[in-house]
């Protein structure tokens, strides 16, 4: 496992998803990006993962972007490059679309695919050593629609316009004042802070967390009024067992223990 380039850890309830290649920065492979969407797969069935972490190896980037070493191969023929591309929108689409929860625990760098990997995750815990850019435009290429659609919605559009003309780095403090990360702690505590949140996500009613981050997606997607969907997911948190521990728990005045989806 030590020795692959992208590699799944499952801690109890919680799993891990590590970018393996801290000597050369933690960057994407093609090969990376085509075996990214089934460990994501196993993710999705395996019941008893109530949440996803994503990392990079190593204490020196979360992700330098795409592997630059490539380039010239994927790149040597349009054909290849829209590929490629296509193939890096479905994993992003993938990991965007799991329906549990997922936190990029970023350190270091986290630059041009690094970023559309941590956006494509619901939330970003970030080291204050860490630093973001997002370089297309030093390299005469232009960001995914899908990309750009995820910046918008955390930075908003001037912002993101600001990094996409620049391609400039921020640190974590003007990240974090933006909108682009979610938290931004000591380095040393990261893990820490990253572990104490999952371990109260996965504590809570499973039902009632993978409904908000679908509703939430609902509205990230434009919905004004209810779909049917979203009243689906709201007249069944009605009916299911969680609900009835909740309240119990509630009258009773003691903890809940939610068993829904196990």
């Amino acid at each position: 496992m030590a020795d692959e380039p992208l590699w799944l850890e499952r801690e109890g309830p919680v799993a891990t998803l590590a970018l393996n290649r801290p000597d050369k920065h933690n960057a994407m492979t093609l090969e990376m990006w085509e075996l990214l969407p089934s460990l994501l797969d196993d993710v999705a069935a395996d019941a008893s993962i109530k949440a996803l972490v994503l990392r990079g190896a190593g204490e020196q980037a979360f992700c330098a972007g795409a592997d630059i070493g490539q380039f010239e191969r994927i790149y040597a023929e349009p054909r290849l490059g829209e590929d490629m591309a296509r193939m890096v929108d479905l994993a992003l689409d993938r990991l965007s679309g799991l329906y549990k929860p997922t936190v990029a625990m970023i350190r270091g760098n986290c630059v041009g695919g690094g970023c559309a990997l941590a956006l494509a995750c619901d939330l970003r815990f970030a080291a204050a050593d860490s630093r973001f850019a997002i370089p297309p435009a030093k390299l005469g290429l232009a960001y995914s629609l899908a990309d750009t659609r995820r910046l918008v919605h955390a930075v908003g559009p001037s912002m993101a316009k600001d990094m996409l003309f620049s391609a400039r780095m921020i640190d974590g403090e003007e990240a974090l004042r933006v909108g682009l990360i979610d938290r931004l702690v000591p380095a040393e505590s990261l893990a820490q802070e990253t572990t104490a949140f999952l371990e109260t996500v996965c504590a809570r009613s499973q039902y009632s967390v993978r409904a908000a981050k679908a509703i939430v997606q609902a509205v990230l997607d434009g919905a004004a009024e209810d779909t049917p969907k979203t009243r689906d997911l709201v007249a069944g948190s009605f009916t299911n067992e969680d609900f009835v521990e909740g309240y119990r728990a509630f009258l009773e005045k003691r903890p809940p223990t939610f068993s829904w989806g196990e």
